[in-house]
């Protein structure tokens, strides 16, 4: 592992949080480079401290630990990323016997000089009991190599000699903080101290000094576990056929979770090794990761329905031998799953979630491969102490998930005025969206993909739903709102742009429900199909036959599939808007086309035309994508037990009542 610190870095750091002084400065700018390396930390795991002095309201100088933010990421800290608390206040507190987490976090809390500030690391006792004026946490990897060996004590003695002490296995909190800080009293010359099952901390006057033994320590652990590494393990095949034939069968398994594919050479390798039920059944490197991958995952060697199955049972019998009356059981859903052929798959209630858990799995699974000799995991007892810790327990408790939390959404013509409106209102209602278009939009951050899709064009459809279920795991709504216009009198329209938009129209429409059908009905999780139709179904205008007549014929086979596909749980519904020039920023492309004609029709300008549309409904609304966004989104939510609908878009107009 490379020592990133320069001397430019540190100047450059100093320079742009000059602000917040330099122990702040120096701090974030380490703390970063700690949080840069996966094989340190891992999605909020490890943490950074620096004891500085503040000025307090009255003038005073306060002795103050500034500890990073629970939650923050260390690649990405800032300066206020680690608040201060008043270091007296902190340091007493290691004279009790006891003192629970909720004590505990109410002590740090109410110590903070900003009550507006994050909640400091729940480690921020045992860097205040510490003495020393930097102090750098890590979950490394390597460390981690050593620590979880049989005989792991005398491991990382002939690793790391006499530089660092051992501490025993304790849960984080106010335990492991005092007992750290007697094995450091009862070893003053040490570098650093390696806590068992759980990681490195060093120390030093200086950032870079806790920084750059932070890296060598961690390099003397690689160094003597390459040394003894085994040979590698033989290739795999490719996953990707495997995984597309699966994801549907195994996310019916999960439920509707959002499941992240990977897939490498060396994890094929690892999903094909013998060895590989016997490796994952030993549990995390470090108790923290069962917060997020549970404490061990599933395997799937054959069939997908009883290995899932195993493991809720086997998840429930670990709840039952360890629980008490206060606690409430998690769900049973594996967040890992390995899959022989296939490769890794994380599971999440979100894209971000999914991710992380399999980033925990890969490195994870690549420290045991690596291991010389067997892991030697901790007791059930003690990673359930961990996953059901109070704090986390009421974390959970006050959480609430989005209506469309889960769902995977994939859009048609979302880069226009309409599908901008669908794809904002699903992405604000907590869904997962898959953005296609022949000139696909930006993404809306990680629960968005975006991809080219003709749906005219039958492979190009498989592969976007392909592409979706690969990434997210599979689709749960489908919006069919692709869709163009040309306008022109029966006499005078010509033969290619009438087929040109029945091709969209109509055939696309066709495409996008026979792909629904294929895909959303084999998980039997049912799911939702919403087709953007038009008030022209019920009042068409004259010369505007070729799009009257395309969209009626879509309309129509959007009924035949509610028709057919309710036996899979499938509803299937539509939404009829009218004059939707824009949304936001984003024009219609539809009008863009046809407006000039219909205002040159209608004797008016053509910056008009909005005006006088919005004047004919009933409401004289102005009728925007996201309105038309904000229907969907009802269809989608199932909130009545609705199928075959068509719900208006339109401000009213009598004419296009739907009957």
């Amino acid at each position: 592992m490379q020592d990133r610190w320069t001397d430019d870095g540190a100047r450059a750091a100093r320079e742009r949080w000059a602000s917040a002084g330099d122990d702040l400065a120096l701090r974030t700018y380490t703390a970063r480079l700690i949080g840069s390396e996966p094989a340190l930390v891992l999605h909020g795991g490890g943490n950074t401290s620096v004891k500085t002095v503040r000025q307090g309201l009255f003038g005073e100088a306060l002795e103050v630990v500034c500890v990073k933010g629970s939650g923050w990421d260390l690649a990405a800290v800032e300066p206020t990323a680690h608040p201060a608390v008043r270091l007296d206040a902190l340091r007493r507190l290691r004279g009790l016997d006891t003192l629970s987490d909720e004590d505990m976090v109410n002590a740090i809390r109410t110590n903070q000089l900003e009550a507006e500030a994050p909640t400091p690391s729940i480690e921020s006792l045992l860097h205040a009991f510490l003495p020393h004026r930097f102090v750098d946490h890590s979950h490394a990897d390597a460390i981690c190599g050593l620590t979880n060996r049989v005989a792991g004590a005398e491991a990382v003695r002939a690793a790391l000699g006499d530089t660092v002490a051992i501490v025993p296995y304790v849960k984080a909190g106010f335990d492991l903080a005092k007992l750290a800080a007697d094995v450091y009293d009862a070893n003053p010359d040490v570098e650093g101290l390696v806590l068992l099952h759980h990681g490195l901390f060093t120390f030093g006057a200086t950032a870079k000094e806790s920084y750059q033994r932070h890296i060598a320590l961690v390099n003397r652990a690689v160094a003597w576990l390459a040394a003894r590494r085994p040979p590698p393990l033989p290739p795999g095949v490719d996953g990707r056929a495997r995984a597309v034939s699966v994801l549907p069968e195994l996310r019916g398994a999960l439920g509707r979770w959002i499941l992240h594919w990977r897939t490498s050479d060396e994890i094929q390798a690892w999903v094909a090794d013998p060895r590989l039920a016997e490796r994952v059944a030993t549990g995390p490197l470090t108790p923290d990761h069962t917060i997020r991958t549970k404490p061990w995952a599933a395997v799937v060697q054959g069939e997908v329905e009883p290995a899932i199955q195993a493991f809720r049972e086997h998840y429930r019998a670990y709840f039952s031998r360890n629980a008490g009356p206060a606690h409430r059981r998690l769900d049973d859903t594996p967040r890992v799953v390995w899959v022989a052929g296939a490769g890794l798959f994380g599971v999440g209630k979100t894209a971000k979630e999914a991710s992380a858990a399999a980033d925990i799995a890969e490195h994870t699974h690549r420290t045991k491969v690596g291991m010389d000799a067997s892991h030697q995991p901790l007791s059930d007892s003690l990673l359930f102490e961990m996953e059901y810790w109070s704090l986390e327990q009421a974390k959970l408790a006050k959480a609430t998930e989005p209506v469309l939390a889960r769902r995977v959404a994939l859009i048609t013509g979302a880069a226009g005025a309409i599908g901008t409106g669908i794809a904002h209102a699903l992405h604000d209602a907590g869904a997962h969206v898959v953005l296609t278009d022949l000139e696909p939009p930006p993404t809306l951050g990680p629960r968005s993909l975006s991809l080219r899709m003709d749906v005219t064009d039958a492979a190009s459809v498989d592969a976007a739903f392909t592409a979706a279920t690969l990434h997210f795991g599979g689709v749960d709504l489908v919006v069919a709102n692709a869709g163009i216009a040309a306008g022109g009198s029966l006499a005078t329209l010509d033969e290619a742009t009438f087929r040109r938009v029945a091709e969209v129209n109509l055939h696309g429409t066709f495409l996008t429900l026979r792909a629904a059908a294929r895909w959303l009905g084999p998980p039997g999780l049912g799911g939702q199909v919403v087709v953007i139709s038009t008030k022209n179904v019920f009042e068409p205008g004259a010369e505007f036959g070729a799009y009257s007549a395309s969209k009626a014929a879509a309309h129509q086979l959007a009924r035949v599939a509610a028709l057919e596909l309710a036996k899979d749980g499938i509803r299937v519904n539509l939404v009829s808007p009218d004059a939707v020039f824009a949304e936001g920023e984003v024009p219609s492309g539809l009008w863009a086309t046809v407006g000039p004609a219909r205002a040159a029709a209608r004797g008016v300008e053509l910056a008009a035309l909005p005006e006088l549309y919005r004047q004919k409904n009933l409401l004289k609304a102005t009728v925007t994508g996201r309105h038309v966004g904000n229907a969907v989104v009802f269809l989608a939510s199932e909130a009545t037990p609705t199928t075959g609908a068509v719900i208006p878009v339109d401000g009213g107009l009598p004419g296009a009542f739907p009957r």
